[in-house]
């Protein structure tokens, strides 16, 4: 009975939301993310979850530079096929899928020529979100990039400014 009344809930409050993830999940991305960049650098994680339906659920992360020790070597996110069979092996054991993946920048959360032509998983639906500041607290939910790839080196910009309704952070997944 419990399940079905938060997910009455979300349909009547949220009823065309994307992405879901629960605040202490994305508050604890978000610290990880700015520890692991030591605000010198950009640091990121697949979001693994599952998708319901149209909607895709965050469950937890796998941190770039758990994938690829070097991952942040450069200065910027830079993952090799090894980093991506040790994930996809991570997917299959968990029984998860990747639904998104986050990254952090030094100022605005823009994406740059370097994320628009290098999509980490390049999928048509693959939603890539930026956080800006190096994921410095607060981080200010309005100034996330939100893009999803739509193939071809293309994306559609779902930041919150352009589609409110996109990324939920929600108790009630």
């Amino acid at each position: 009975m419990n399940f079905s009344i938060k997910a009455t809930i979300r349909a009547l409050l949220a009823p065309d939301h994307r992405i879901f993830c629960h605040p202490e999940c994305w508050s604890a991305i978000l610290g990880e993310l700015n520890r692991r960049g030591e605000d010198q650098h950009e640091a990121g994680a697949f979001l693994l979850g599952e998708p319901r339906g149209d909607r895709l659920i965050v469950r937890e992360a796998i941190y770039y530079d758990e994938l690829e020790p070097a991952a942040y070597s450069s200065g910027v996110c830079i993952l090799h096929a090894p980093a991506f069979a040790r994930l996809w092996s991570i997917c299959r054991e968990r029984r998860l899928s990747v639904v998104a993946d986050v990254h952090t920048h030094p100022g605005a959360a823009f994406q740059s020529w370097s994320d628009r032509d290098n999509p980490m998983v390049a999928r048509q639906g693959h939603i890539a979100i930026i956080v800006p500041n190096y994921a410095n607290k607060p981080v200010n939910m309005q100034r996330l990039g939100i893009f999803e790839y739509v193939g071809d080196h293309a994306w559609i910009d779902r930041s919150p400014t352009r589609t409110p309704d996109f990324l939920l952070i929600t108790r009630w997944i």
